[in-house]
């Protein structure tokens, strides 16, 4: 009886013991902002959590080209870049809605690798640096008293000291915090659908193509393996016009540009259907909501011809995580690491994001395009200025 009443004890101690565990850092999310800000939390010994909705390895909506600025960092997480040979990419075509094509350098270059890939890769990484990993959990709020987060999943609540939120272009917690963006009527900035392929298909390995056709533009580029990445963008009411049928919408009107006409047609395609997202929004986006700082895609999102969302949200992780560390240091208080984080991101980014939008707002027009392609590239100086504005510095 006596070890009976011992072995209850034990039990009762850990359970105790895991209900009352408090985390240092949580993230809700695991794209490359999430994964990436929770390693640096574990190197750095702190308790961290992070809640994917997903189970890995998935593929995502994404071009899958990252910007040189982003590959000290990568490589600092421990993901091995320079093992896996990847296609390094220089230069960058762009063709007008009838497929004149315009040749540019890309003065910092990039490389191609799929999220597939990618991801998975910092999960595993993430794992061995002890993360608490949830897959498969969705949360379904936070709430925050008494200077603690706690956080609602299906199963299981969670407390922690600090949160972070990385759940994409767009999430159920979005819709139920009302934030600003996500109440906002149809317009010009947030009426976007993601199509995106895998593909084997003869193009340059230090290529980057955007090919433009009525309101919206495809990119394709080489990632791991020989594949090809193609994604593109466009507006919801452009597939209602075609019956809200992807193959009627690529039959007439992505195949008027006669380069894309020429994927389409030639192609080997490695889906059986293609990944889509809706509700894209490029909308102006809170760094803080709620006392949760938003990185990726969730603080703000960049125009996809820049091609630089990743680059952007692997560095915002960094900002939010040097915020984070000082406030657990007990250097900062929590309303100086919102202030402060907020400041630092608007002035690492809120340029690169107009200029985007500045861009984005010359394509999708036949006529329109065609002049702002002429222009910039009998102007090198421009184009070279307006392609290192989409760019940043190394960071770490």
């Amino acid at each position: 009886m006596g070890m009976g009443i011992q072995i209850f004890s034990a039990v009762k101690k850990i359970e105790l013991s895991e209900k009352d565990k408090i985390y240092d850092i949580a993230v809700i999310g695991g794209g490359l902002a999430g994964l990436t800000l929770a390693i640096q939390s574990a190197n750095a010994g702190y308790q961290t959590i992070l809640f994917e909705k997903e189970s890995y390895p998935f593929h995502k909506v994404c071009g899958e080209y990252i910007s040189m600025e982003s590959h000290d960092f990568l490589s600092q997480c421990g993901v091995p870049l320079q093992e896996w040979n990847l296609p390094m990419i220089s230069k960058l075509h762009i063709s007008d809605c009838e497929g004149k094509l315009y040749e540019f350098q890309l003065p910092l270059g990039g490389f191609g690798i799929s999220r597939f890939k990618l991801d998975n890769t910092l999960a595993t990484i993430a794992k061995q640096k002890q993360v608490e990993l949830c897959e498969e959990t969705k949360v379904e709020d936070v709430l925050f008293q008494n200077d603690l987060f706690t956080i609602d999943t299906k199963n299981k609540k969670y407390t922690t000291k600090l949160v972070a939120g990385s759940f994409g272009k767009r999430s159920n917690l979005d819709i139920k915090w009302r934030r600003r963006f996500s109440l906002k009527s149809k317009n010009r900035l947030n009426n976007y659908i993601g199509v995106k392929y895998h593909i084997k298909y003869d193009i340059a390995k230090d290529l980057i193509a955007l090919h433009n056709f009525q309101n919206g533009y495809c990119g394709i580029s080489k990632i791991e393996d020989d594949i090809c990445c193609v994604c593109y963008l466009t507006t919801t009411d452009q597939l209602s016009s075609a019956g809200n049928t992807i193959e009627k919408l690529e039959a007439t009107v992505l195949s008027k540009n006669k380069a894309l006409a020429d994927i389409f047609s030639k192609a080997q395609f490695l889906y059986e259907k293609p990944l889509t997202i809706a509700q894209i929004s490029f909308d102006q986006k809170k760094q803080v909501e709620n006392g949760i700082l938003m990185v990726g895609d969730a603080a703000g999102l960049i125009t996809p011809l820049c091609g630089n969302g990743m680059s952007m949200a692997m560095h915002a992780s960094s900002l939010a995580f040097q915020q984070m560390k000082l406030f657990l240091e007990g250097s900062i208080t929590r309303e100086q690491m919102e202030n402060q984080y907020s400041k630092a991101w608007k002035n690492q980014f809120s340029k690169r994001l107009a200029i985007g939008r500045l861009v984005q707002s010359f394509f999708g027009n036949p006529f329109v395009t065609r002049i702002f392609l002429s222009t910039i590239s009998k102007t090198p100086k421009l184009a070279n200025w307006l392609i290192r504005q989409t760019h940043g510095s190394s960071f770490s």
